[in-house]
C-alpha cells in the first residue's frame, strides 16, 4: 500500500474522530444550556468563584469598544449573560457619560465580588411568609369568581406600552416591577447600582442614595420591557419570555387605599405644577366649583386652593377618567402595572414588612454583599388612620373605590377595610 493511500486513510479516521468529539461536545454542551420551561431563579447552588480582577488598563480598554451594539451584538450579548451569569462581568458596555468622566477613573474601579456566601440559612418564617405570597397569588389568579380586565389576556397580547414598568438588569438576571409610592425610589437606585447603568466621576455609582432621584426616574437609566421592541424587534417577545422564565421577578406593593392616601398627598399637597396643570385643575373645575382655578400651582397654594381628598376619589370613579386618559402610574392599580396573572414572580415584598422583606431578597439574590437598601423613613401617611382620610367621602363611593381596587386588595393578601365599608 502506498504512501498517499494510508495518508487518505489517517485523513478520513481523523476527520470521523474530530466529527465525533464535535457531536460529544455539542450534545454536552447544547443541552446544559438549553432553555427550559418552567420558571426558575438564577443562581448557583454551589459557590461560585469570583472572576479575577482585571487590570485597570484591560478594564478601560473594553469599556472603549463600541457603545452602539448591532442586533447580533445584543443577542450574543443575551445569550452570554446566560452562561457566566453572576460572574460579574457585564454584558454590555457601561454607557460612556461624556461630561462625567475622569482621567484616572479606571484606576480607582475595582471589580466587585459577586455571589456571597451564607452561612446561616433564612429565617424560615421569611421564607414561608413567600411561600404564602406566591401561592396566593395563583389561587386568585385561577379563581374564576374574581374577575379583573386583562386576568386572562396572554402575555403576547399585552400592549408593549403596558410593560414600561418592568426593569430588567441582564448582569444579576433580575426583573422588577416598580409600583409607584411603594418605595420605588429606593428600588430603582439599587437596580442601577447592580447594573451599573450610570457613571460618577467615570465608575458605576456604589451608594444608592448617591443616585440623584431624578436620574433614578428617568428612564433613560433603565432596561425596561417596553424598550426591547426598538432594540430587538420581531425577536422582542420571545427574549422578553425567556428572560421571565430565567431571571427572578420581584415586585413591592402596599395596601391599595394607603397607597392612594400617599399619593394624594405626594401629589397634590404639595406645590407640584407638573400635576397642578394636568389633574389639579381639572379636579377644581368639574368636582370643586372653581371654573376658573388660579393658573399655577404656587399661585394655588398662596390662595389655600387645592383639591380635597374626596374630589380625588371622585375624579378616580368618574368614568370619563379613563376614557379621557388611563390612570396615572402613582394611583393605577398595580394588578395593571405588574401583570401578576402573567407573570409568575419569585418575590412578592409589602412596604409594611418592607425592612425585612428587602433584607431578604437582596441575600436571594445574592448581591447584599454589592448593595445595602436604603434606610427608609416611617411612612407618613400612617399619621392619620386610613378612616380619618376617608370620612369626608360618601359611603357609597368608598364601596364603589374598594370594586375599583379589589384586585389588588385579593391578589396580594389585604383584608377588606370593613370599618370604612360597612357603617
Amino acid at each position: 500500500m502506498g504512501t498517499p493511500r494510508l495518508f487518505q486513510i489517517f485523513l478520513v479516521l481523523g476527520s470521523a474522530f474530530m466529527v465525533l468529539l464535535i457531536i460529544i461536545y455539542w450534545d454536552d454542551v447544547g443541552t446544559s444550556h438549553s432553555y427550559g420551561h418552567t420558571p426558575f431563579s438564577p443562581g448557583p447552588k454551589t459557590p461560585h468563584t469570583p472572576p479575577q480582577p482585571q487590570r485597570p488598563q484591560q478594564r478601560h480598554q473594553r469599556h472603549q469598544t463600541s457603545r452602539t451594539p448591532s442586533f447580533l451584538s445584543d443577542i450574543d450579548a443575551f445569550v452570554n449573560q446566560f452562561l457566566e451569569l453572576g460572574t460579574g462581568e457585564p454584558t454590555d458596555p457601561v454607557p460612556v457619560d461624556a461630561t462625567n468622566q475622569s482621567e484616572r477613573a479606571e484606576e480607582r474601579y475595582v471589580p466587585r465580588r459577586e455571589w456571597k456566601i451564607h452561612l446561616t440559612p433564612v429565617a424560615a418564617e421569611l421564607q414561608q411568609r413567600q411561600e404564602q405570597r406566591r401561592r396566593l397569588l395563583q389561587e386568585m389568579c385561577a379563581e374564576d369568581s374574581m374577575w379583573f380586565p386583562g386576568k386572562n389576556t396572554s402575555f403576547d397580547d399585552i400592549a408593549n406600552k403596558a410593560l414600561d414598568h418592568l426593569i430588567v438588569d441582564d448582569r444579576h438576571g433580575i426583573i422588577y416591577c416598580y409600583v409607584p409610592k411603594v418605595a420605588c425610589t429606593h428600588w430603582k437606585q439599587v437596580m442601577i447600582i447592580l447594573s451599573e447603568s450610570m457613571l460618577q466621576d467615570g465608575v458605576p455609582y456604589t451608594n444608592p442614595q448617591a443616585v440623584p432621584r431624578n436620574m433614578a426616574h428617568n428612564s433613560s437609566s433603565h432596561l425596561t420591557f417596553n424598550k426591547f421592541w426598538h432594540r430587538y424587534g420581531k425577536f422582542s417577545h420571545h427574549l422578553m419570555k425567556v428572560k421571565l422564565k430565567k431571571y427572578t421577578k420581584f415586585l413591592f406593593v402596599r395596601d391599595p387605599f394607603v397607597r392612594l392616601i400617599s399619593a394624594f398627598r405626594n401629589k397634590f399637597l404639595q406645590t407640584n405644577d407638573n400635576f397642578y396643570n394636568r389633574f389639579a385643575q381639572f379636579m377644581l373645575r368639574r368636582y370643586g366649583n372653581q371654573p376658573t382655578p388660579p393658573a399655577s400651582a404656587s399661585e394655588a397654594f398662596a390662595a389655600g386652593i387645592y383639591p380635597t381628598f374626596s374630589q380625588f376619589v371622585q375624579y378616580l370613579l368618574d368614568p370619563q377618567t379613563e376614557k379621557t386618559d388611563p390612570f396615572n402610574e402613582h394611583w393605577r392599580q398595580a394588578y395593571r402595572l405588574c401583570h401578576p396573572c402573567q407573570i409568575q414572580y419569585d418575590f412578592v415584598g409589602h412596604l409594611e414588612t418592607l425592612d425585612e422583606d428587602a433584607e431578604h431578597l437582596l441575600r436571594q439574590l445574592k448581591v447584599d454583599n454589592i448593595v445595602e437598601f436604603p434606610a427608609s423613613p416611617r411612612n407618613l401617611s400612617a399619621s392619620h388612620s386610613v378612616a380619618d382620610w376617608f370620612s369626608s367621602v360618601p359611603l357609597d363611593a368608598r364601596r364603589r373605590l374598594y370594586k375599583l381596587y379589589e384586585p389588588d386588595f385579593r391578589l396580594f393578601g389585604y383584608e377588606r377595610p370593613d370599618a370604612i365599608l360597612e357603617e
